[in-house]
């Protein structure tokens, strides 16, 4: 499969600049995989394509202020330091580790914006905080360590640090930092640098709507970063490697979906981080997770690096709903194999058709847009 396969023309004026308020008036399109039609609503209305005994999976991490502005010790010229997540001890490929899956201290790593990076430069910032640029990794990143544990760096960040909201977000509004987060992201859960973007689209009282419908909605983390949003750069999408990003489910959550599985009942994943924690974290046989959980903890910490691209076969998740996505991204690739997962080339041809259909409609694309569920 070629790059250009996900390529498609979207006009610049249906790009999203803001959130629809309130969020579930947001539009839906609903694709059914069986019959192949395509229904327009409202998001709220979501609420008659969801069964009792669903279980809704949402993306609880919380996007923090990762984007840090700084001056070159010796130089003064201004450079960017973006976090992205400290380290990992254990590859991804590994098996998981229960809950020791980061080097413990102020080791992060980071995009590097500006002139002159480069190893062994100084940085400086506001509020005492200061950095050294350790290693080029060669993939696109660098291995910073700063003079503030992880703890205290986080703390300076929320005063200093600025929101790494998409470049094609052009006015950014004051309140971006409550409007660039989900309803339900969890305080506990701090790690994203950019948000998990269908879940925008909840409120709390459409939550409580779907658990009096008898929807069963349960929670995992997954840290947005470099895997979900860095950009395919080779021509046979075969050959990019996904980078690893920080997940975590706790044993209620695998539970719920081992039950829900031998009922019968959907798996339906809010957004493409939940799809990709739920395929890469699950795909173990259920007794073999419960068995790790009893005698490690009350939850599997690990990094998830799995690439979904037409011809996979999903073996947890039932149905989906996201938003519509940037041509060329893995985000747009994991869409095509969920469409269709006995023909890779009907996937890819049913993604076409309808984003076709939603640019005709006039729906609104990427992070602050409408919605899509395909069940």
């Amino acid at each position: 499969m070629k790059l250009s396969d996900f390529d498609y023309n979207l006009p610049k004026n249906l790009i999203a600049q803001k959130p629809i308020s309130p969020r579930d008036h947001s539009r839906l399109l609903i694709f059914n995989r069986e019959t192949k039609k395509i229904v327009h609503r409202r998001f709220y209305d979501i609420v008659n394509y969801l069964r009792p005994g669903d279980i809704l999976v949402l993306n609880n991490s919380k996007v923090f202020p990762a984007r840090l502005i700084g001056r070159k010790v010796g130089t003064g010229g201004k450079i960017e330091i973006f976090l992205l997540r400290p380290p990992s001890i254990t590859p991804p490929a590994s098996p998981p580790p229960l809950g020791k899956g980061r080097i413990k201290g102020n080791s992060w790593q980071c995009l590097v914006g500006g002139h002159g990076r480069k190893e062994n430069l100084e940085v400086k910032f506001k509020q005492g905080l200061q950095c050294k640029i350790l290693t080029d990794n060669k993939d696109g990143t660098w291995l910073v360590k700063f003079n503030k544990n992880e703890k205290a760096l986080m703390k300076i960040i929320e005063h200093i640090g600025k929101v790494p909201t998409p470049p094609y977000i052009k006015k950014i509004p004051a309140s971006v930092k409550q409007k660039y987060q989900t309803v339900f992201a969890s305080a506990a859960k701090v790690g994203s640098v950019a948000a998990p973007t269908a879940g925008f689209h909840f409120t709390k009282s459409l939550l409580a709507k779907l658990k009096r419908r008898g929807v069963k909605i349960t929670y995992l983390t997954l840290h947005v970063g470099l895997g979900t949003f860095a950009p395919v750069k080779v021509d046979d999408i075969t050959k990019h490697k996904m980078h690893g990003e920080r997940v975590e489910v706790n044993i209620q959550t695998i539970q719920k979906i081992v039950r829900a599985k031998e009922e019968g009942n959907r798996i339906v994943a809010v957004g493409t981080t939940s799809a990709r924690a739920l395929e890469g974290v699950l795909r173990q046989p259920a007794w073999q997770l419960l068995s790790q959980l009893r005698s490690g903890g009350q939850a599997i910490k690990t990094e998830v690096d799995i690439f979904i691209y037409p011809g996979y076969k999903f073996k947890i998740v039932d149905a989906l709903i996201t938003n519509f996505h940037l041509p060329k991204s893995t985000l747009l690739m994991l869409v095509a194999a969920f469409l269709e997962q006995r023909n890779k080339r009907l996937g890819i041809t049913l993604a076409k058709k309808i984003y076709q259909e939603a640019i005709r409609k006039k729906y609104r694309f990427y992070s602050f847009g409408d919605a899509m569920l395909v069940t």
